[in-house]
């Protein structure tokens, strides 16, 4: 629940990132994130997140789902229900309610589409930005948030951000869940090799900046 008088709404902008940068390697220990989709169509989702510290040894990229939910069945702090509405200009519907950690892992163990990440966190300037370096199918996709409490206008975009996946449907989690990315990225490589990177121009003014 957002306090800035826009209620269960989320603004973001989404960005697509080649490798992680030095600036945020250089943060403490991301965190391990696993997904589970239990509704995924048309922009709505109905979603179960488990979360926990980064393991000592690194998750492989192709890590099979089931293998990791029980090596780190123990290691989980944190689990949500979340409903999803569709995208509009950047916003999007999101209600969250925490759920007993055992109970969030049956859950996940028992069903629903998985997108498995590890979870980067950084202070650009004013804002806070994630990166989220995917495992799994839909490695080794990587993608940055920038998330406000009101609309994402007049953003610096930070010069590791490739161009602009704000508004693509085929970038959201739910929709990376059911179709990933290891299905369709040599497709989406020659499409931004034809058309170019693209920053969108309807948020306010774009500022490059540095990482």
């Amino acid at each position: 629940m957002s306090d800035t008088g826009y209620g269960d709404f989320e603004f973001e902008r989404k960005f697509l990132v080649r490798a992680l940068p030095d600036s945020v390697l250089r943060e403490p220990d991301p965190v391990l994130i696993v997904q589970s989709y239990y509704l995924a169509a048309e922009g709505y989702a109905l979603r179960v997140r488990l979360q926990a510290p980064a393991p000592r040894v690194p998750v492989p990229a192709a890590v099979d789902e089931d293998t990791l939910l029980d090596e780190l069945a123990g290691t989980f702090t944190f689990c949500a229900l979340t409903a999803k509405g569709p995208y509009v200009g950047g916003t999007r519907y999101e209600a969250e309610r925490e759920l007993d950690v055992s109970v969030g892992l049956g859950m996940v163990r028992l069903g629903g589409a998985k997108v498995i990440k590890y979870r980067h966190s950084v202070w650009l300037g004013t804002d806070g930005w994630v990166l989220d370096s995917f495992l799994g199918r839909n490695a080794p996709l990587i993608v940055a948030e920038c998330e406000r409490g009101g609309p994402v206008t007049d953003l610096t975009i930070p010069d590791f951000c490739v161009t602009e996946l704000t508004g693509d449907p085929r970038f959201t989690n739910d929709s990376l869940a059911t179709d990933p990315y290891s299905g369709w990225a040599e497709r989406y490589e020659r499409e931004l090799e034809q058309h170019g990177p693209r920053f969108l121009q309807e948020f306010g003014r774009n500022e490059l900046g540095t990482s």
